[in-house]
C-alpha cells in the first residue's frame, strides 16, 4: 500500500508520519484489498480550544473510495479517530465483499 502524505499551514512532521502509518499498516493486515492511502493534516483557527487540528484520510480500495474526517485538540487523537472511523467502514466494505 502507498502511503501519500500532505500537509495544509502544518510543519511536516515524521512523527506523525510513523504514527500514521503504523496505524494504517495494522489496517492492511486485516484488509489486504487496500490500495493506498492518503493522509491530509491541516489546522484550523476556531474558537473551541478542543478542535483546529484535522486528519483526513483517504482510502482507495475496490468501490467507492473510503474517507474519515477529523478535528481535535492534537494530531493524535484525530489520527486515531479517523482510523476507528476507516475500520468501521471496511468492515462494512468487507461485509459486502462476502455476501456478494
Amino acid at each position: 500500500m502507498n502511503i501519500h502524505f500532505e500537509y495544509h499551514d502544518v510543519q511536516a512532521s515524521p512523527r506523525l508520519e510513523e504514527l500514521a502509518s503504523k496505524k494504517l499498516n495494522k489496517l492492511l493486515d486485516k484488509y489486504d484489498f487496500i490500495v493506498r492511502a492518503d493522509v491530509f493534516f491541516k489546522t484550523e483557527n476556531t474558537s473551541e480550544p478542543d478542535t483546529g487540528k484535522i486528519c483526513n484520510i483517504r482510502l482507495s480500495a475496490p468501490g467507492p473510495r473510503l474517507f474519515a474526517e477529523a478535528s481535535h485538540a492534537s494530531f493524535e487523537a484525530s489520527i486515531s479517530e479517523s482510523v476507528d472511523d476507516l475500520q468501521r467502514q471496511l468492515r462494512k466494505r468487507k461485509e459486502k465483499m462476502k455476501s456478494r
